[in-house]
């Protein structure tokens, strides 16, 4: 919420300086986001003069000026303006000023053989709007030498607050203005516009179809006037807000937003068709709304409409075709109420951010809205001239009155600070609230029509299984406990909520629990363990493209999205690898071929729970990095296996339990990819490179691997007494194997019959050695392990440890046929 310092003071009689101002702003709740000083990067510049403008001896687009600047002395200034002219006024740069619109600091120089000391500006080398047409034309008026900031009121500082969502009343000045007077800052100006008389009865009236959206609306018709751009002190109020004029009906509209929190539209009344607007809900009808856009309402939209059709959405954006123009001599004003919920929900279904929205969806003052439509009228009326018309209306005004009370007592036990009752009650009173009863336990307040978010009734039932009575008895003493709440905040927040003192913990505090699940767990220590590798984590859509998807895995129809963000991400995905295998298409196409990526998140098989996968999948693209130890090389599946080893280690699964299938799933390459196994049916892990048709079809260059790993189907490790190290006292002995066998068995089948064979005396076995050639027959190849015997009683014999080999060779060549060789 933007305001300047003048505008709040149109509201609040104060000379309190800015800086407690906004200290008090912070204090009570409105925290302080910044103050912006516009007229900081304007102070070099002066309002000057221009004695002389003739034309440029050398060039016939430049003007050759001499310029008064208020000391006295003539500055040669050479302008390119067509609007320089003998004896107007400007604004003048002197030489090393900064010019905030170029982003350049002027020197003295010459321009085709013509001295120029300094620049006459326009709007937007003054950084003050788009104008770049010519240099500023100021009044005759305007003194000489003084420095245009403050001359044009934009010294004024530009305070920038923080509104929380509740705190509908604080996005208007007069509620800021409010809390500040409340809390000793001044005095709070009264708002009471006298009634405009009306001159003739409306032409246009209301209809209310949909009253669930639209309770209360009035309305007011505007003849006889002119519309044109509005004076200069209200486009300076909009502009210093970041908002840009229009014409002076609009913009009498967005002051009294900002102004008083009331959102108002306006309608072109000869633009409306059929003499009635309606409140009723959309029946698939497509408009054009003011921000150029078109939208389609729906049953549960609220749209006015006329004869013609939908002119507006309600409460959200006004339409084009009923818009306020140069050429609009008659207008319909509205002032209306809406369902919070309703406002929220239409404008989250169609995108649509507006100020209005803003305010509605958070509630604003029902009973402001005669005063508001009054008060409009007559500015209306000042800006544009015009008649008025009786005011006209349709439905009723909310019940709004409510009240709530407070226990003196709870402002300390439940707030932490012992405020004395007689401040407390003061302090509701300049908020606003009335009292309505009072003895020295409590005091009994009304609620101002303004601050919906205190003692707000609510509409959910969380005990559906009480009797009816007992459930609304539930209801309503849960109400007055959250009304006491508000109380309670609200005399706080005005001693300040700085003065609450903090509180330790209970020293003898138990210990927390366990923080994480073991899902939670396993996932972070995956991220940990594939970021070490060097691969980067992204934060992909579940949701990709349906043909894509179909690439990776079944793409079943309830997996299909109704309502997808975007036409082709309609699929949620199969698996992480895919989106991310489309984020590494996207960075070889921008030049980075070479690369690693990982994702911890779900994968989709069906609509089911069970159904749902939580997956963390890799993919790397490319080359290794170059390095003096090894050239650079193209990934390859191994890359792969090797993160799968790396997360499944750290996750303590127990490796030598694990098996490698070559079974994977149809992405990946048939002969260079794997699956992991824990025992014959759990899959803790895919890995290998990906198939050449799924490289065609991504348009991805390759090579690429993937991998992932299931960590749902991960076992959480079990707890074990931690025990010394267990160090036998005997060296271990190592015995090579090499093996003929068929160039279908794997060498996962050779270590784990080897590891078989004797387990209480060999605690280690790998492969070192690969052999296929023309040395071998064909169809064999030659598989060399090491095997680690360790005695832990005694030093072995010669005869045990030839005894252990032939066990190994035994139970080798019982489960693959291998034979030794020589």
């Amino acid at each position: 919420m933007k305001f300047t310092l003048s505008w709040l003071k149109t509201h609040l009689d104060t000379d309190a300086p800015l800086q407690t101002i906004t200290d008090t702003l912070t204090r009570i709740g409105l925290e302080l986001e910044g103050v912006e000083d516009r007229g900081a990067a304007l102070a070099p510049f002066r309002i000057a003069h221009v004695v002389e403008a003739l034309p440029h001896p050398n060039a016939d687009r430049l003007r050759a000026c001499k310029v008064d600047a208020g000391d006295g002395k003539l500055i040669s200034v050479v302008c390119g303006a067509p609007n320089a002219r003998t004896g107007m006024k400007a604004v003048f740069a002197a030489a090393g000023s900064y010019i905030p619109g170029t982003g350049i600091t002027l020197k003295v120089g010459e321009i085709r053989g013509v001295q120029s000391a300094g620049m006459l500006l326009s709007a937007r080398e003054m950084g003050l709007g788009d104008d770049h047409s010519g240099i500023v034309d100021l009044p005759e008026d305007a003194p000489v030498g003084v420095p245009y900031a403050t001359w044009a009121g934009l010294d004024d500082p530009v305070i920038d607050i923080a509104v929380t969502p509740n705190r509908g009343d604080a996005l208007a000045v007069r509620g800021v203005a409010r809390d500040l007077a409340a809390a000793g800052l001044g005095t709070l100006k009264p708002f009471a516009p006298a009634p405009v008389p009306a001159v003739f009865p409306s032409p246009l009236r209301w209809a209310i179809e949909m009253p669930q959206a639209c309770p209360w609306v009035l309305g007011r018709t505007i003849r006889g006037l002119r519309n044109g751009p509005s004076p200069q002190w209200l486009q300076d109020r909009l502009v210093s807000i970041g908002l840009r004029p229009i014409n002076a009906l609009v913009d009498v509209t967005n002051f009294f937003t900002i102004d008083l929190g009331r959102p108002l539209h306006v309608f072109d009344a000869d633009k409306v068709s059929g003499g009635v607007l309606t409140f009723r809900p959309g029946a698939g009808e497509t408009f054009r709304a003011l921000n150029g856009k078109d939208y389609t309402v729906g049953p549960e939209d609220c749209a006015i409409a006329d004869a013609a059709g939908v002119q507006s959405l309600a409460g959200v954006i006004g339409g084009e075709a009923t818009g306020c123009d140069e050429g609009t001599t008659t207008v319909f004003v509205e002032a209306a109420y809406f369902d919070p919920v309703r406002i929220a929900l239409t404008g989250r279904r169609h995108g649509i951010s507006s100020d209005a929205r803003a305010r509605f969806e958070r509630g604003i003052d029902p009973a402001l809205m005669p005063d508001a439509i009054e008060a409009a009228t007559r500015l209306i009326q000042e800006l544009c001239g015009g008649e008025a018309s009786e005011v006209v209306a349709a439905g009723a005004m909310p019940e709004w009155q409510r009240t709530a009370t407070l226990r003196f007592r709870r402002l300390e036990e439940f707030g932490g600070l012992a405020v004395p009752p007689d401040e407390a009650v003061t302090a509701l009173e300049h908020l606003g609230f009335a009292v309505t009863a009072r003895d020295a336990a409590q005091v009994t307040v009304q609620v101002p029509s303004w601050r919906n978010d205190v003692a707000a009734r609510t509409s959910l039932d969380p005990w559906p299984e009480l009797p009816p009575e007992r459930a609304a008895a539930a209801a309503a003493g849960r109400d007055a406990v959250e009304a006491e709440c508000d109380l309670i905040e609200e005399v706080l927040r005005l001693r300040g909520l700085d003065a609450v003192p903090p509180v330790s913990l209970p020293g003898a505090a138990p210990v927390p629990g366990q923080t994480l699940t073991p899902r939670q767990g396993r996932s972070a220590l995956a991220r940990r363990t594939l970021g070490a590798r060097g691969l980067a984590e992204c934060v992909t859509f579940s949701f990709m493209a349906r043909e894509q998807a179909a690439l990776f895995g079944p793409a079943p129809e309830p997996l299909r999205l109704v309502n997808p963000i975007a036409s082709d991400l309609d699929q949620m995905r199969p698996t992480p690898v895919a989106t991310l295998v489309l984020a590494a298409q996207r960075n070889a196409a921008r030049g980075w071929p070479d690369l690693g990526l990982f994702e911890v998140g779900p994968g989709y098989e069906s609509p089911a729970p069970e159904g749902q996968r939580w997956i963390a999948g890799g993919v790397r693209t490319g080359a290794t990095p170059r390095n003096w130890i090894a050239p650079a090389r193209t990934v390859d599946a191994m890359d792969a296996k090797g993160d799968v080893w790396a997360v499944l280690q750290a996750l303590g699964v127990p490796m030598e339990a694990l098996t490698v299938t070559a079974d994977a799933p149809g992405f990946y390459h048939p002969g260079r990819s794997g699956v992991v196994r824990q025992g014959p049916k759990t899959v803790l892990a895919t890995f290998g490179e990906l198939h050449p048709r799924m490289l065609a079809a991504l348009d991805l260059a390759g090579p690429a691997v993937a991998f992932e790993v299931f960590l749902d189907a991960v076992q959480d490790p079990k707890r074990r007494k931690k025990a010394a190290p267990d160090i036998p006292p005997f060296h271990p002995v190592r015995r090579d194997f090499a093996f003929l066998v068929g160039t279908d068995v794997s060498a996962e089948a050779v270590l784990r019959a080897a590891r078989g064979a004797e387990r209480t005396l060999i605690t280690g076995v790998s492969l070192f050695d690969v052999y296929e050639g023309e040395k071998l027959e064909q169809g064999r190849k030659s598989l060399a392990i090491e095997v680690v015997f360790q005695p832990r009683e005694r030093t072995l014999t010669d005869a045990e440890i030839e005894a252990a080999c032939q066990k190994v060779v035994a139970a080798v060549t019982k489960a693959t046929g291998a034979v030794l060789r020589g």
